[in-house]
C-alpha cells in the first residue's frame, strides 16, 4: 500500500490507497483507474462520476455489500471514512485521505461497512470516478446527515455547499457556482 495522506496517520483495516499511473504530454494525459488484473478488481458492477462544486460535502454513506472504488481525475478530494464494523480492529477508527490531481493521483478502494463522505477541498469543481462491484442497490446501503453524532467527525462548512442523507433532507447552502479551473 502507497502512503496514505490521513488525517493523524490513522489507517481503516481494508481501506487501501494506491498511486495509479498518469501518463503526460504536452497534449494532454492518460489517466490509469482499473484493470481486469489489478490487485483491487473483483466483479464489476457499474461506473459513475460524482461533480462537487468547491467546498462542498456529500455523506454519510454506508453500503452493506458493495465496494467503492473510487478516483479524483479532476481537483482534490478529502475522503473521510469511519469503522463501525464490531469485528474490526480499527472499530472506532476515523480516517482522511485527500486524494487528485495534479499530485496525488491513485485509487481508493473503500469495502463495505465502512461510513464514508467527501468533500472537494479545491477552488474549483472536482470529480470522482467510482467503479463499483455491483449494481447500484438503494436498499444495501444507509445514510446519515452530516451532523450526525454517531460519526465523531465535523466538517469544516466555511462557504459550503451541504448534501446530507441520501433523502437530501438538510439544509443546503448555496453560492455562485466557481468558475472552471484548468485540467493539470
Amino acid at each position: 500500500m502507497d502512503s496514505l495522506k490521513t488525517g493523524g496517520n490513522a489507517q481503516i483495516a481494508g481501506v487501501v490507497w494506491r498511486a495509479l499511473r498518469v501518463i503526460s504530454d504536452d497534449r494532454g494525459a492518460v489517466l490509469h483507474m482499473l484493470r481486469a488484473d489489478s490487485p483491487e478488481f473483483t466483479t464489476f458492477g457499474e461506473a459513475y462520476f460524482s461533480e462537487l462544486r468547491p467546498q462542498a460535502v456529500k455523506g454519510w454513506k454506508l453500503h452493506l455489500r458493495m465496494t467503492q472504488r473510487l478516483v479524483v481525475p479532476v481537483g482534490r478530494i478529502r475522503f473521510v471514512i469511519f469503522d463501525t464494523r464490531p469485528s474490526s480492529p480499527t472499530l472506532g477508527t476515523v480516517m482522511e485521505v485527500q486524494s487528485g490531481r495534479p499530485d496525488h493521483y491513485g485509487l481508493l478502494t473503500i469495502p463495505p461497512g465502512l461510513w464514508y463522505g467527501f468533500q472537494n477541498v479545491g477552488t474549483c469543481d472536482a470529480l470522482i470516478a467510482n467503479c463499483a462491484d455491483m449494481m447500484h442497490d438503494p436498499a444495501e446501503s444507509k445514510g446519515l446527515p452530516l451532523g450526525s453524532r454517531e460519526i465523531p467527525f465535523q466538517w469544516e462548512t466555511t462557504n459550503a455547499v451541504l448534501s446530507g442523507d441520501v433523502t437530501r433532507s438538510i439544509l443546503e447552502l448555496r453560492f455562485p457556482s466557481a468558475a472552471r479551473c484548468p485540467i493539470h
